[in-house]
């Protein structure tokens, strides 16, 4: 019985890979070459790793001819099509931050474009491409932690999740920063052919197979400089005293603010609650500790505020991905 149904399986995963899937990524002046090379590579090695003929490649903009990204480097295009592709990849770099400036995206991402595209994606600040033209509106989305809160602000119909690595919602994905573009095209190839062949790939590109979207992505909040002085005094005082315990009413009562005003306040500065905030910043104190060997875990997980060793392994695996004995070991 086993056998038969493993039989099925394979017999519906080369019936899927027999279909030729336009993938597009589309790029404008400025874009990150990075955002591209990334799941451009993932989706390239895929259609080899299912025989060919799974996957075609094209690297198109509104003009089509050559577009320099953010390092300098050209990258010949084509014209984009008006027959809608399989699957739509909006790159991320400086040239989206002001997608006023990019209108002929925007009108190209019409009704029928994004009726007729199977699936239409962003990588990092390609959200606020995809934003601009309504495609976000009332969704989940996520996009590079440093420009979540920008998002949400020019956005407010965005249910903005900085803390992800990748969102679905129906046929609308967003990426984190470069390394998450790789992690929504290894999702999205799983999709199509099955896992093996998106495990071969991340084999490939030596990465993790594969990180969850749910993951978090590792903001450095040691370094987060805040516009509001009551929010930055309230993190120099976590910092310094981040062996004590922190609750949200003494962090309160360092900003001179109802717990209630405190929240809100600081979520809408860090994009964070103050809660994860502390976690997070022990983690990120912690981190080169554990990296560096020498140390106990337990008196590292002591040291930093978390009360044992349990905690701090959950909150590890949490944002990083791992527990600190396989962070220690990959650091050796």
């Amino acid at each position: 019985m086993k056998a038969s149904k493993t039989r099925r399986e394979s017999r519906a995963t080369r019936e899927c890979a027999k279909r030729v899937r336009d993938i597009a990524f589309l790029v404008y002046p400025e874009f990150q070459i990075q955002d591209l090379s990334g799941p451009l590579s993932a989706f390239d090695i895929a259609d080899r790793r299912a025989g060919g003929g799974t996957y075609r490649c094209h690297v198109v903009s509104m003009d089509g001819g050559n577009v320099v990204s953010t390092s300098g480097m050209e990258v010949v295009t084509r014209k984009i099509r008006a027959v809608p592709y399989d699957t739509l990849i909006v790159m991320g770099g400086l040239g989206s931050h002001d997608p006023s400036q990019l209108p002929s995206i925007s009108a190209y991402l019409n009704p029928s474009v994004v009726q007729g595209t199977r699936r239409i994606a962003s990588v990092c600040t390609g959200a606020f491409i995809l934003a601009a033209a309504g495609l976000l509106d009332d969704r989940p989305a996520t996009t590079h932690w440093q420009h979540a809160i920008r998002l949400q602000r020019m956005f407010p119909r965005i249910k903005v999740d900085g803390d992800r690595i990748y969102t679905r919602d129906g046929h609308i994905w967003t990426s984190a920063g470069i390394t998450a573009g790789i992690d929504l095209a290894l999702a999205m190839i799983e999709d199509d052919v099955g896992v093996a062949v998106a495990q071969q790939t991340a084999r490939t590109l030596v990465v993790y197979y594969r990180r969850p979207g749910g993951q978090s992505q590792f903001s450095a909040m040691a370094d987060l400089e805040p516009e509001s002085d009551r929010i930055r005094m309230v993190l120099a005082y976590m910092r310094e005293h981040l062996g004590e315990t922190l609750s949200t009413e003494k962090l309160a009562a360092v900003a001179c603010l109802s717990p209630r005003q405190f929240g809100r306040a600081f979520l809408a500065e860090t994009g964070e609650t103050p809660a994860k905030a502390v976690e997070r910043l022990r983690v990120e104190i912690a981190r080169p500790r554990v990296e560096r060997g020498g140390e106990p875990i337990e008196l590292i997980a002591q040291s930093v505020g978390f009360t044992d060793p349990e905690r701090m392994r959950r909150a590890f695996v949490r944002l990083l991905g791992h527990p600190p004995q396989s962070v220690r070991r990959m650091a050796i």
